[in-house]
């Protein structure tokens, strides 16, 4: 009796949580493209039955519909999904392994200068109903270039507020620690009492009150990845920044100013939570300006003929 191909994506999910340790918006995202594939290929298709002929079709489906990053990252999710039913030993040969991904543009991160950071900070007004947590949050981003899913998981634990540092589960449920800079350490603290407001408010309307969680909304939930994105969004156009302004955009902008000031890459990498210093490498990149100034400045030929 051959197993159905929902039943395969069901032991994968379980097998990334538990096995991988990844994150609910990881599996997420891998659940979603196998089930856009799983669309594809029909009902009555089971895993053995999928060729490579198959998932060039799919492949090419995607072309005429979608940019080629996105087109790489359900390759990707595909790749990964077909080689664990290779290790459960469910398929004898691997349909993606002759299939190449799209070709990718170089891709250039989006980072803010120093001073638009500043403008950045200071866009939260006292006309803000959550100035202070928006401002706590702004800060901590910026603080400790943790990932926007990093940053809504934290929990109150996670500070020690002595060493100044908070410890952020990564990928893979991995942890590091971050320092945090004085002014997120003080942002959070005139968040606190908001904080206390909130909790209380949702006690009084007979809900159970999410003391752990770091950054509550208005109901006095956690904070979500979406509502970040917006508040990060809004203060962004406040503050006239012509760039479309993300909390990636502000993980990019840590690593960048980092890297700026004479961090080497190895310390930006552990900070970052990155297993690979390619990666660090394609995140972290200097401006022309700024190299040609440093240039400028260091290289003892440079200043000739002047």
């Amino acid at each position: 009796m051959t197993t159905d191909f929902s039943e395969h994506i069901k032991r994968f999910s379980v097998w990334l949580s538990v096995e991988k340790g990844y994150s609910p918006h990881t599996v997420s995202s891998y659940l979603r493209d196998l089930g856009e594939f799983s669309d594809f290929v029909g009902k009555g298709v089971n895993a053995a039955g999928i060729d490579s002929k198959i998932v060039r079709a799919y492949v090419f489906s995607l072309n005429r519909k979608n940019r080629s990053s996105s087109v790489a990252r359900k390759l990707s999710s595909l790749r990964t999904f077909f080689r664990f039913l290779i290790r459960e030993q469910e398929i004898e040969s691997d349909p993606v392994a002759s299939i190449s991904s799209p070709k990718l543009g170089v891709y250039m991160p989006v980072f803010l200068s120093v001073d638009e950071v500043f403008s950045l900070m200071e866009a939260p007004g006292d006309n803000d109903t959550f100035k202070e947590r928006d401002l706590a949050v702004l800060e901590l981003l910026y603080s400790t270039g943790m990932r926007v899913s990093e940053l809504v998981s934290l929990n109150m634990n996670r500070l020690d507020f002595d060493s100044r540092m908070v410890t952020v589960t990564g990928k893979g449920n991995k942890d590091r620690l971050v320092p945090m800079g004085r002014p997120s350490v003080e942002a959070l603290s005139a968040y606190f009492s908001q904080r206390e407001i909130l909790i209380l408010q949702r006690i009084k309307r007979g809900k159970k009150a999410e003391k752990d969680a770091l950054f509550l909304n208005g109901r006095g939930s956690r904070l979500t990845s979406r509502s970040v994105e917006r508040l990060v969004r809004m203060y962004s156009e406040r503050a006239g920044i012509a760039l479309r302004v993300t909390p990636h955009a502000l993980r990019h902008s840590f690593a960048t100013h980092l890297l700026e000031m004479g961090a080497d890459l190895r310390s930006i990498q552990e900070l970052l939570g990155h297993e690979s210093l390619s990666t660090t490498q394609k995140y972290t990149h200097l401006n022309m300006d700024h190299l040609m100034e440093v240039y400028d400045k260091a290289h003892p030929m440079a200043g000739k003929g002047k």
